[in-house]
């Protein structure tokens, strides 16, 4: 099996976007399609937005878009539980593979994706920022509002960013994906600082609430092959999700991942527990009707969300964390957004603070 990949089945271009080197480079690559110039990307969608809502995911109508604001920003963690200090770029908003957990079926409320073509701006954007604290280390990601990779195929993004992070000594950059689409940047001399890291989940999972992805084996197939090309590696079982015998599956995956991956070659692992914000839960049983995820124990947490009663956390945690560092002793693993308690209880240590995890990832950096 190979990738299921996007294919906008319209093309829409703010006219301040029109003339860009990126957006005939894409359009190059969409010769099929007619492209209408809008004036402006926030009030198109505003407009427009109701009319594409019954358009199959990964046919979503493209928008090529100027990004106005600043591309850097904070992850949107909380004080309430311990956060690893993990910075954002926004090059691409909205996502195609669907996932049934997704929080941005709630949170973006677009059914178009959005790609910013100006990244000479989100080049200098980040040598300043870089100049201004050159003692600081900057973890950078661009997966939280879109797969990192699943619209490389159509922007070249990939290739672009490993080539300006490989000259950077105080920054890392992470390309996180659910996809196979490496190809772009293998052959970079990154200088390891690219990170590849995948967002892994039991076969029951991928199968029933990440019906758009590829399979586990692909994932892990498309690792193995970033690992042969010199890349450090990164891995995020995030969200698992709870049903009965779960644990097993999750360690038959861990066993899975060390089949093909050097430990010595992965620089950390995350473990989250499925979280979501309550509003959504209508909207994942609306455009999901076959998952169950919303029949978890799930309660609200000190953010708000909705999480698993926190003994079934620890329990899922603990028997992963067991799995991981039985294969791996020394890769370095980490909760996101959970409480000093349950790392204790879960992993027999903790970082105490945000700040305290911070410190920690940035010496592996």
């Amino acid at each position: 099996m190979t990738d299921k990949l996007y294919h906008p089945s319209k093309l829409f271009i703010e006219k301040r976007a029109l003339k860009h080197p990126i957006t005939n480079r894409i359009m190059e690559r969409l010769l099929h399609l007619k492209p209408v110039i809008i004036n402006d990307v926030g009030e198109f969608i505003l407009a427009e937005k109701d009319n594409f809502t019954d358009v199959p995911p990964q046919e979503k109508p493209l928008i090529l878009a100027f990004q106005k604001g600043k591309f850097l920003k904070n992850c949107p963690g909380t004080q309430r539980y311990i956060c690893c200090g993990y910075q954002i770029l926004n090059l691409v908003n909205n996502c195609e593979i669907n996932c049934s957990y997704c929080i941005l079926q709630g949170y973006l409320n677009s059914p178009f994706i959005i790609v910013y073509v100006n990244l000479e701006h989100l080049f200098q954007e980040l040598e300043n920022t870089f100049a201004e604290n050159q003692e600081k280390i900057y973890r950078i990601g661009t997966g939280e509002l879109a797969d990192s990779l699943s619209t490389d195929h159509l922007t070249n993004f990939s290739r672009e960013l490993v080539r300006f992070f490989s000259h950077r000594k105080n920054a890392v950059l992470e390309l996180k994906t659910k996809t196979t689409q490496i190809e772009n940047f293998l052959d970079e001399p990154h200088r390891g600082r690219t990170v590849v890291a995948w967002s892994l989940n039991t076969p029951r999972v991928i199968a029933t609430e990440e019906k758009m992805a590829p399979s586990l084996e692909e994932r892990i197939d498309a690792a193995q092959r970033s690992q042969k090309a010199g890349f450090r590696l990164a891995f995020h079982f995030d969200p698992m999700i709870y049903y009965e015998n779960c644990e097993e599956d999750y360690k038959s995956v861990v066993r899975q991942l060390f089949e093909k991956i050097d430990p010595k070659n992965i620089i950390w692992i995350s473990l989250g527990a499925l979280r979501y914000p309550p509003h959504l839960e209508s909207l994942i049983r609306h455009n999901h009707p076959d998952s169950e995820i919303t029949y978890g124990e799930l309660f609200p947490g000190l953010d708000g969300k909705l999480r698993y009663f926190k003994p079934i956390r620890i329990r899922m945690f603990r028997e992963i964390y067991r799995e991981i560092k039985k294969a791996a002793p020394d890769v370095f693993v980490y909760l996101c957004m959970e409480s000093s308690e349950v790392w204790e209880k879960s992993f027999g240590w903790t970082p105490k603070t945000s700040a305290g995890l911070k410190r920690m990832m940035d010496e592996l950096v």
